[in-house]
């Protein structure tokens, strides 16, 4: 049975979405501050135990792949990149702000990641989040231990913890005999 460390990535520099008025996609692209690079540094130290792992999985977007390119430099294991590993979307990559953009979590979380019947919402669904990720995890399960470099909300639904209680850079297990 394999164990998943679930890592978040570290703090992203957002900063860099506003002077480039990146939107769309192109939001994903921006890398981590000087903060999230040392807190990816320092995940290795506080979590030896991932020093056991077989390989890295992660997302694509660049806030994870700088996080687990930083890893693994200290663990040297193999990186696999994972397209399906992305984000939660909440808007279909169609929101100008980041207001907007909150406004969408807002009434995901109203309706706990579900669209109200015979209603559809730019944001994805919890059940489509939770396919999308599992699927890519049935494919690791027969590893033991895999460090898997993604996102909050990822997280948060396969964990079932609120999206808010999920720190940057935080390490959570997640066993495969927990999926459904």
């Amino acid at each position: 049975m394999a164990v998943f460390y679930l890592v978040r990535h570290g703090e992203p520099d957002w900063g860099l979405k506003e002077e480039k008025q990146l939107q769309g996609a192109m939001r994903d692209f921006v890398p981590l501050t000087a903060t999230g690079v040392l807190q990816a540094e320092k995940v290795m130290n506080c979590h030896p135990y991932l020093r056991e792992c077989d390989l890295i999985l992660s997302s694509p977007y660049t806030r994870a792949l700088q996080t687990a390119a930083i890893m693994n430099r200290t663990l040297g294991k193999p990186l696999q990149v994972e397209f399906d590993l992305y984000e939660w979307t909440p808007d279909q990559w169609e929101a100008a702000s980041a207001d907007e953009i909150h406004e969408l979590w807002k009434d995901y979380m109203l309706h706990d990641g579900c669209w109200p019947e015979g209603e559809t919402r730019l944001w994805e669904t919890k059940a489509s989040l939770w396919s999308r990720i599992n699927g890519v995890l049935a494919r690791y399960e027969s590893y033991s231990n895999v460090v898997v470099v993604c996102h909050g909300m990822v997280i948060s639904t396969l964990l079932g913890l609120a999206s808010t209680e999920i720190e940057l850079c935080g390490v959570y297990e997640y066993c495969h005999s927990r999926m459904p």
